[in-house]
């Protein structure tokens, strides 16, 4: 004892020697004034009683310190001598206002008046302090600054804190923004911080901790270019706006902790470029947004203990890879996602303590495997009851590992060997399985050195209970029961429909009898609000010991009425006191069929415009889109890169729509759960053009004139002639066809000559054209008559030649004329029926396809129909109206005073638009025309191909336009031509070629039902030599001759179905195509009436017609 304070009683006499030294040097110059203390430079005059400062203050003084004296004024002569004074200390003091230090003032750097009653800042008080570099005024009772209340001088340090300021004017730091470094405000009653009030762009370190800030606006901080730290502790911030923090790109350490904020967001990050350590401890944050770190990557230290986190999320830490320090203890965390801390790849330090993440260790397969650099992880205070194998994998470089205060109840074999670099490692618990499975522990433990900080001790069996592990023999480590569940039957994956319901089922057994729960996870968090049924029931086990009994628990998890939602990995979790047990996951995947929610609509766009076609469908899992163009996948618009499809809209857009884009377009939608179809039809406007340009005519007097207005456009336009710009007179010599698209003048006269106007006109515009129609004379008409022989008309309309012909030219020329005759007869069928109004049609048996955009008079099985509403008003005042029919079509010439059938020419032109088979369909051998006891020889250069035979009569009612009662239709004939244009109608096969007989005038008039031919006492009769008729156009009237060929009968003809013009405005002169012909030579000769069935098929059910030949 006595050596002990020795030493000490020697050092105390060292430091009171050196003490009187320095007195005794100080006293000897005669400098230093009592009661004040000198030491070197510095003179302290702190602490004196009464606060009697004495009234001469050494001269040479650099340091003064005059604290804790109570002064409350100051007498500037005491320092009028201190030339050397640098640093003034007048803290703890009372004064009310900065003092004046005398002329010396400006040489003093450092000015302490903290702790005294100063209640403003004024300029005038600071002005004398030209080299003043720290001011202290913390403690005070200041209460705002103003504008201009420092003066320029080169401050680098000034504290603020403990006041009472409550505002910030704009511009109190102006004048020392150029040297100004360290700002502190702790502790002041700031509540609102205006933006951009520090223009201070050389301040390194700013402090405004213990305000009310409860905000912080976008800019704020903003002029701060060179900060380095900024502390806002215990604000009671609860919101930072976006770019609250931009302008700080030099910022390392931000502390925000002991805060109200709920929510870490990249918009109040933006712009913290450097920031190296972020502070939010013990603050609310529950949620970390995706992309949080997006400004922030240089982070290497976060700190975020003792927050209200309950989950961590795959993104929750997206973009800190330099990342070195995370504390994330003392929240609420039960859920870490997979990959959560994917991308921290240097990370050092993980702080997890008191968190629920017990089951994250538990189950969960290698939650921290990504963490290859982690050195020291915290997981005490976690509920940990079991460690498994997997838990800790990956980590290789860890060194301290934390697992106490945890309820451990089994340690899974080698659960810690694969960390090669542990050197610490704390755990206690009391709650251990000592079975077979943990006999490994104690051994290995010893091993690795870690007795010091291993605590372990049984709860089961109940022999080894309370004992430490360390103190029990490797023979006590046995497996007789397992207290703990194990699973024995999984949940399975399932697939169902969306609406149904679903049913998971786990079982486990257990040999105690201990309390069971039962959990459901989804996704690796607990259902809470499902419907779970659980049972338990006993069975008995053998084994080498004999039989035991053992629980088996089955928990059933029900969804009803699933949605999309539901989806996800399912498991099953079942507890007791011995620890824990974790089914495997089983997926569920909802389907639905996909369904419309934008359905393409029709469509009817000018051409050259843009089309824009919407479709949109909903499904689990989400339908792929897909277009179709008339159930193909070609494309016109495509294939011309006029297509635009949008993969991620629901707009299919045609730019510079053309008419071959018409067409059903369908939209296809289409999961793994199957497909739907919408279709919308596209149609492309045009205004009318023509199609072909306008000729002008030239025809000979008496021809039949043709005019042509091809139209285009869609809608089909409407077309009206007028006349020398005057509506058209139209007699009975006027016709039109080819939806007016034709005007027919037969027998044109000098008065048809002139300017005729073809207008066409649709929705979208109206388009004119002028031909000019010229009516020469014609004298090939005149010199047949006069010579009195046999004229023939020449198709050209450039007149006959010399009369002198051969034999040879002669059948040459009739051949020419049948073909002519074939577009021409169509007027004399129409002419006919018109006037006697009576109105009939004979049906082709075969099929006859026509344009649908074509309009009409005929209907679907060839019979006549009313006029259309389309047609043009130049239609309404004629009664001859003329339309392309299903079948052959005659023009009946005119005749003359003596009955003889009048000779009409045309033009090649002309012939050659009559002839088209988009106006005039003939499909029928010709022959010819048997007049006033006359006929044409049948040569058979005259046959060509034309209409079967197999033909039906339809009666149509002349007002109504529609089929009559299919009752008894009596026909009475008032002339002679009368028959022959019945017999022109429909001809059948005949035995032989006869006269009728003549049949006496009564009251009765005969019905054509009755079979025969009627005659009226007339003198003169029309009959067909044979089943073809032939007009006499092109030739000069003929007084007909005997019967020349008595008895003869041609063969009948077949022939096949032709297919008209898809192209409703293809060109009514184009010529047809070849036409076969086929001769049945099986027909019969002996027939002499034909009575030929109904179609039921295509017509209604109606009288047959008879006729006889």
């Amino acid at each position: 004892m006595r050596a002990f304070t020795q030493p000490r009683s020697v050092a105390s006499l060292s430091v009171v020697l050196v003490l009187f030294l320095w007195l005794e040097r100080g006293s000897g110059s005669g400098t230093c004034p009592p009661p004040c203390v000198c030491f070197g430079e510095l003179v302290d005059c702190s602490r004196l009683r009464k606060g009697q400062i004495p009234d001469a203050i050494p001269d040479w003084t650099v340091q003064l310190d005059l604290s804790h004296n109570k002064l409350q004024v100051l007498d500037s002569s005491l320092f009028s001598n201190l030339q050397h004074l640098s640093e003034m200390k007048l803290n703890h003091n009372e004064l009310e206002a900065i003092p004046d230090l005398g002329p010396y003032a400006s040489n003093i750097t450092t000015l302490i008046l903290a702790n005294n009653r100063i209640t403003r800042i004024s300029e005038k008080q600071l002005r004398p302090f030209l080299a003043l570099e720290t001011l202290d005024l913390s403690n005070n009772n200041i209460v705002e600054i103003k504008a201009n209340s420092f003066p320029a001088l080169p401050l680098k340090n000034m504290f603020l804190n403990n006041n009472r300021i409550s505002s910030l004017e704009t511009g109190c730091f102006t004048n020392l923004s150029d040297t100004l470094q360290v700002l502190r405000l702790n502790r002041n009653r700031l509540s609102t911080i205006p933006p951009k009030i520090f223009q201070l762009p050389n301040l390194q370190h700013l402090e405004l901790s213990r305000n009310r800030v409860r905000r912080i606006e976008g800019l704020t901080f903003h002029g701060l270019h060179a900060l380095h730290s900024l502390k806002m502790q215990r604000n009671g911030l609860s919101r930072l706006m976006d770019g609250a923090f931009w302008g700080l790109s030099n910022m390392e350490v931000l502390q925000l902790d002991y805060n109200n904020l709920t929510e870490v967001s990249k918009g109040w990050l933006y712009g913290l470029l450097t920031l190296q350590q972020l502070h939010l401890g013990h603050n609310a944050i529950s949620r970390i947004r995706p992309d949080a770190w997006e400004f922030c990557q240089k982070l290497s230290e976060l700190n975020l203990f003792s927050n209200h986190l309950s989950r961590l999320e795959e993104s929750s830490f997206v973009g800190l890879s330099l990342l070195d320090e995370l504390h994330i203890g003392n929240n609420h965390v039960s859920f870490i996602a997979d990959g959560a801390f994917r991308g921290l790849s240097n990370l050092e330090m993980l702080d997890l303590q008191n968190n629920e993440i017990s089951w994250t260790i538990e189950d969960m397969n290698g939650p921290f495997s990504a963490l290859d650099k982690l050195k020291r992880l915290f997981l005490q205070g976690n509920q940990i009851r079991s460690v498994t194998k997997k838990s800790f994998s990956g980590l290789d470089a860890l060194q301290h590992l934390d697992l106490s205060n945890n309820a451990i109840m089994s340690i899974q074999a080698n659960a810690f060997s694969q960390m090669k670099n542990l050197q610490e490692l704390r755990l206690n618990t009391s709650s251990l399985l000592c079975d077979c499975q943990l006999k490994w522990l104690p051994v290995w433990v010893a091993e690795q050195t870690f007795l010091p900080c291993v605590n372990a001790s049984c709860a089961h069996p109940q022999m080894l209970k309370g004992r430490s592990v360390f103190a029990i023999s490797q023979e006590d480590f046995v497996c007789d029961d397992f207290p703990k569940p194990q699973i024995t039957v999984q949940p399975e994956t399932q697939t169902a429909l969306k609406g149904t319901n679903v049913t998971f089922v786990c079982s486990a057994a257990s040999s105690s009898d201990s309390p069971m729960t039962f959990a459901w996870k989804k996704d690796n968090e607990v259902l809470n609000d499902v419907e779970i049924h659980n049972q338990a029931h006993l069975r008995v086990q053998g084994g080498t010991g004999g039989e035991t009994e053992v629980t088996e628990y089955t928990t059933t998890l029900q969804l009803q009425n699933v949605e999309f939602s539901s989806e996800g990995k399912y498991q099953c979790v079942i507890s007791n006191h011995f620890g824990s047990s974790y089914s495997t996951k089983a997926r569920l995947t909802v389907n639905m069929l996909p369904s419309f929610t934008k359905i393409p609509m029709d469509l009817s766009i000018r051409a050259g415009a843009t089309a824009r076609l919407e479709c949109a469908a909903v499904g689990h899992p989400s339908p792929q889109i897909a277009w179709q163009k008339d159930g193909g996948t070609d494309f016109p618009a495509a294939r011309e890169r006029r297509m635009h499809v949008m993969p991620e809209d629901d707009v299919f857009f045609i730019v510079d729509v053309k008419t071959e884009d018409i067409g059903v377009y369908s939209c296809t939608a289409q999961n793994t759960a199957g497909a739907i179809l919408a279709n919308a039809t596209l149609t492309v406007l045009e205004t009318p053009s023509f199609l072909r340009p306008l000729m002008d005519r030239t025809v000979a007097k008496g021809e039949t004139a043709v005019l042509q207005c091809i139209a285009g456009g869609s809608p089909p336009p409407r077309l009206n002639w007028t006349k020398d710009d005057s509506p058209l007179v139209v007699t009975e010599r006027h016709f039109f066809a080819a939806a007016n698209q034709l005007l027919i003048i037969v027998d044109a006269a000098e008065a048809d000559a002139g300017k005729y106007t073809c207008e066409m006109s649709n929705a979208l515009g109206t388009e004119r054209g002028n031909v000019r129609l010229a009516v020469i004379p014609n004298p090939n008409c005149d010199s047949g008559v006069q010579q009195g022989g046999v004229g023939l008309g020449i198709v050209s309309g450039a007149g006959s030649e010399d009369d002198g012909w051969t034999t040879m030219g002669i059948v040459i020329i009739v051949v020419v004329c049948c073909v002519v005759g074939t577009s021409l007869v169509w007027v004399v069928i129409i002419y006919h029926t018109r006037r006697r109004n009576e109105d009939c049609s004979v049906t082709n048996t075969d099929e006859t396809n026509l344009p649908a955009d074509i309009p009409s008079y005929l209907s679907s099985q060839g019979t006549l129909a009313d006029r259309q509403d389309g047609y043009i008003p130049s239609e309404s005042g004629s009664s001859h109206q003329y339309m392309a029919s299903s079948m052959s079509g005659f023009y009946l010439q005119p005749k003359d005073m003596n009955g003889l059938c009048q000779l009409d020419t045309g033009s090649e032109a002309d012939l050659e638009a009559t002839i088209d088979p988009l106006l005039c369909h003939y499909q029928g051998p010709i022959g010819s025309l048997l007049c006033r006891d006359n006929m044409y020889s049948t040569d058979p250069s005259e046959v060509f191909t034309g209409c079967s035979i197999d033909q039906k009569p339809v009666y149509i009612d002349s007002y109504s336009g529609s089929l009559s009662n299919p009752k008894r239709r009596d026909y009475f004939l008032s002339e002679h031509f009368d028959l022959c244009s019945s017999t022109v109608l429909m001809q059948l096969p005949s035995a032989s070629l006869h006269h009728g007989p003549s049949h006496q005038q009564g009251d009765r008039r005969p019905s054509m039902e009755e079979g025969d031919v009627v005659d009226y006492g007339r003198p003169h009769e029309c009959l067909s030599p044979c089943n073809t008729f032939m007009g006499t156009f092109g030739k000069a009237p003929w007084r007909p001759h005997q019967d020349l060929y008595p008895g003869f009968s041609p063969p009948s003809v077949t022939h096949k179905e032709i297919t008209l013009h898809e192209n409703p405005y293809a060109a009514p002169d184009a010529d047809s195509d070849h036409e076969d012909v086929g001769v049945d030579k099986d027909s019969s000769s002996e027939q002499s009436v034909y009575e030929h069935p109904l179609d039921n098929s295509r017509t209604d059910p109606m009288t047959q017609c008879r006729t006889s030949t």
